[in-house]
């Protein structure tokens, strides 16, 4: 059996606290984003319990198994494919309603793409992948990895099929600021040393979310992570699929573990890796997230000092003392930008440095990269490395055109749960918290979680937790020292899922499956083509 896919896939984005992203993700390298929906998740709850964080949180329920007739246009619609893509992909445009409780209100056009199995033996209907984010593009992960690198059995068995949610990349996406102000976005001071550069970052993120109100006011309402399961839904039955079969990655593992709350019996083979936790609120998710990347960046630092290119103190430093050495670093930045050579005359300020490091934590393929960036950042006042690092992050062209990934990131966590600040003076008091969380990321991420606090639209979404009742064997996937997805929300999904199997991988790197592991490859394979998940407890390094 062929274990180890090529090439490697790019890392997922979960849930995003930093700035208001984002996984994220279908080709870049980097972090981070959010949760559920309006009145459909209100009207989709039931008994109450307490979350893995000891908030009270009811448990998302099924949805009737029959079908409304409101929905039956949608649910028998014809697809009409088209090549698309490169040789053996194909594409087609689905229909959803906006609004699924009023469908009579608007559609929504999704993308759809999808390479049909062409191996031997019985076939195994459809596998949905999702990168991540939200914000990711399925479409793209699927045609420029999962659709060529997946392992041969897999794609032999199955259709590889994607599509990008609503608001993401060819589904309508969501808009908000064009690529000059983006630029202008990602360049302010994300920590803030008085009153007025408080005010600066705080009318940053107003103006970013009347953006998204000005140009995206219709869509922003319908966009949650609910809704967009129930898309899944309606596509699973227009590919002839009695039940879903999935890999979610990150964010996508929400998406996934959602549909399952709200399909179990139409729930499949369903991996879910890099593990999200429903039933945390927004500031605790990022406090997690802080934790994590420093964990990440300590296993960085250990390293890097065995190494004669480390820009951070010798062999004997600590990772304490490395992380002195960067937050001196990003302090000097904060003081005096420094050259990139950009063509568009962009300096590395402090916040384009910090996430280009952030963004390097997410793969540890990526460390050697970092330490060449610090290297000439440092030594050679040059940032084009930590810039690259951060374009690649934010999914920014040479042309200074960006994605809508951060656009689309946020408008999705700031609907799926409430902010996790009210106002600046509530981040300045939580910033021993997070410090103490991460002395060299806490104050950005802290201060980054303020990005909902201007939402035009009210967030209709609640902690939660996912038991999906009914379902069959769900594998839930972590890694011990992932910075975006700590592996403790994987060991709660686990537990709230009446029919999860943990897989853990006891290592570095943002997710799990096709990085390199040939145990955690081959207990994911044969859970798809046999439908057998892995033992109880079963650890893979």
């Amino acid at each position: 059996m062929d274990t180890r896919p090529s090439p490697s896939p790019p890392p997922a984005r979960p849930r995003r606290s930093l700035l208001p992203l984002a996984a994220s993700r279908a080709t870049a390298r980097t972090a981070a984003a959010l949760l559920a929906a309006s009145a459909l998740l209100v009207s989709g709850c039931g008994a109450s319990g307490t979350g893995s964080d000891g908030t009270v949180g009811a448990a998302l329920a099924a949805l009737p198994m029959s079908t409304p007739s409101a929905l039956s246009p949608y649910y028998t619609q014809k697809l009409s494919w088209r090549e698309c893509g490169g040789p053996g992909f194909e594409c087609a445009t689905m229909k959803v309603p906006l609004d699924y409780d009023r469908p009579a209100s608007g559609d929504i056009k999704l993308a759809v793409a999808r390479k049909k199995a062409t191996g031997k033996g019985k076939p195994l209907g459809s596998l949905l992948v999702n990168p991540g984010g939200p914000g990711g593009s399925a479409i793209a992960y699927l045609q420029q990895y999962a659709g060529i690198g997946y392992p041969a059995e897999i794609r032999a068995r199955y259709d590889m099929v994607a599509v990008d949610p609503r608001g993401v990349a060819r589904s309508e996406p969501v808009e908000c600021l064009d690529g000059r102000q983006m630029d202008a976005f990602t360049e302010v001071d994300m920590t803030p040393d008085d009153a007025k550069e408080t005010d600066a970052l705080a009318g940053a993120d107003r103006k970013f979310a009347e953006a998204c109100g000005e140009h995206s006011a219709k869509l922003l309402r319908h966009v949650s992570t609910v809704e967009a399961a129930r898309d899944m839904d309606v596509l699973r039955e227009l590919l002839g699929d009695k039940k879903l079969n999935y890999v979610g990655a990150s964010y996508g593992t929400l998406l996934g573990a959602t549909y399952a709350g709200l399909f179990p019996h139409r729930t499949g083979r369903l991996v879910l890796d890099g593990a999200m936790d429903p039933s945390l609120d927004a500031r605790q998710v990022n406090l997690d997230q802080t934790a994590g990347f420093e964990t990440a960046f300590r296993a960085f630092s250990a390293d890097c000092v065995k190494r004669a290119d480390c820009p951070l103190d010798g062999k004997d430093a600590t990772p304490a003392q490395v992380g002195d050495r960067m937050q001196k670093f990003f302090r000097a930045l904060d003081a005096h930008p420094i050259p990139t050579g950009d063509a568009d005359g962009r300096r590395l300020t402090e916040s384009l440095a910090t996430i280009g490091v952030v963004a390097a934590m997410y793969d540890q393929s990526t460390w050697e990269q970092l330490r060449e960036a610090l290297n000439s950042a440092m030594d050679k006042n040059d940032g084009a490395g930590l810039l690259a690092l951060s374009d690649s992050y934010y999914e920014r062209d040479s042309r200074g055109h960006y994605s809508n990934l951060m656009m689309a990131n946020a408008a999705v966590n700031c609907l799926d749960l409430p902010p996790a600040f009210e106002s600046p003076e509530q981040v300045e008091q939580a910033l021993p918290q997070f410090e103490k969380a991460s002395p060299v990321f806490g104050p950005n991420l802290a201060w980054s979680a303020l990005n909902c606090t201007y939402w035009p639209v009210r967030a209709t979404g609640e902690p939660h937790r996912i038991e999906a009742k009914g379902a069959a064997p769900i594998v839930v996937v972590g890694t011990t020292r992932d910075p975006a997805t700590p592996y403790r929300w994987a060991q709660s999904l686990s537990r709230q899922l009446s029919s999860a199997h943990l897989l853990t991988y006891e290592g570095d790197g943002h997710t799990a499956y096709g990085r390199g592991s040939a145990c955690i490859d081959s207990a994911i394979n044969t859970y798809l083509l046999r439908g057998t998940p892995p033992a109880p407890g079963k650890r893979c390094t």
